[in-house]
């Protein structure tokens, strides 16, 4: 390994284990902002969910931890990582990432502030990373008793959400493109509540009064009827709820398909379902 890499891997590890000192759960993750550990099921044909259960390392977020001892354990099982994550939705901050995107050609940072003028709600001080590509992770904390899903474009067009099940690239990881930093006069800030205005926003649509299909023996008709019954604005959710319930029911790789065609009547593009479909199965340990 080249000096540069083990000096990166070096300061990851650090800020990793800073991270960890106020109560944020860490991973190690490698330059392409992926997690630096493979999944030790990647080789078998059709594995089983699993968490961590295993006992062995590789689970994305799921092997994120705040114990220094676990924390050295992951990074010396991936000495390539120069950066790590931060896992969303954990206690005691239980993160709430709001990915202000620039790649996608659209100011994510005004649509942001449309929202909010639109949603009666103001973005409070609050930890903000600058990203190398211009973009901004703007830090949240949710009540414990709300499960943010993550989603991609959802609210609108370049801003992104890291809730339950996803992680942010945490400030001082070293990229492809560069390295992650704290905007100045946010390092020293505590995530802050995310409003009440925008977290209605954010989290999923009631549960379907319908039967559970994998009770009713209807091989997932309730959740195709489920996402066809989706408004504007519920769509991603709708159709990301759904495809977790699938998979984490063993019916996922069955129900892609329906679930796709249910998508495109509701106004989704094929990349965008078969996108939320896919992220899904990765947040319910299954191979999209």
């Amino acid at each position: 390994m080249a000096t540069t890499d083990r000096q990166a891997t070096t300061l990851a590890l650090a800020h990793a284990l800073s991270a960890a000192e106020r109560g944020l759960a860490v991973i190690p993750l490698s330059r392409t902002k992926l997690p630096a550990l493979r999944s030790p099921h990647r080789d078998q044909p059709d594995p089983a969910p699993c968490h961590g259960e295993c006992g062995r390392l590789g689970h994305g977020v799921y092997d994120a931890s705040t114990d220094p001892a676990r924390i050295r354990e992951l990074f010396a099982a991936a000495p390539w990582a120069t950066g790590y994550g931060i896992a969303c939705g954990l206690p005691p901050h239980h993160l709430i990432g709001i990915d202000l995107d620039t790649k996608s050609g659209t100011d994510s940072s005004a649509a942001l502030r449309e929202l909010a003028l639109r949603h009666l709600f103001t973005i409070p001080e609050t930890v903000v990373v600058l990203t190398p590509s211009g973009g901004r992770h703007v830090w949240l904390t949710g009540p414990p008793d709300a499960v943010v899903p993550n989603s991609a474009g959802r609210l609108a067009p370049g801003i992104d959400i890291r809730g339950a099940g996803g992680y942010l690239v945490g400030p001082g990881s070293r990229a492809d493109h560069g390295v992650y930093a704290t905007a100045p006069g946010t390092a020293h800030l505590a995530p802050a509540p995310c409003p009440p205005a925008l977290l209605r926003l954010l989290l999923p649509p009631p549960r379907a009064p319908h039967p559970a299909p994998w009770a009713s023996g209807d091989h997932g008709r309730g959740l195709v009827q489920f996402v066809l019954a989706a408004h504007e604005g519920q769509r991603n959710t709708r159709l990301f709820w759904a495809a977790c319930r699938a998979y984490e029911n063993g019916i996922g790789p069955a129900l892609v398909a329906p679930l796709v065609e249910a998508a495109l009547n509701t106004g989704l593009s094929e990349r965008e379902a078969r996108a939320t479909i896919a992220s899904a199965a990765r947040m319910t340990g299954h191979r999209p």
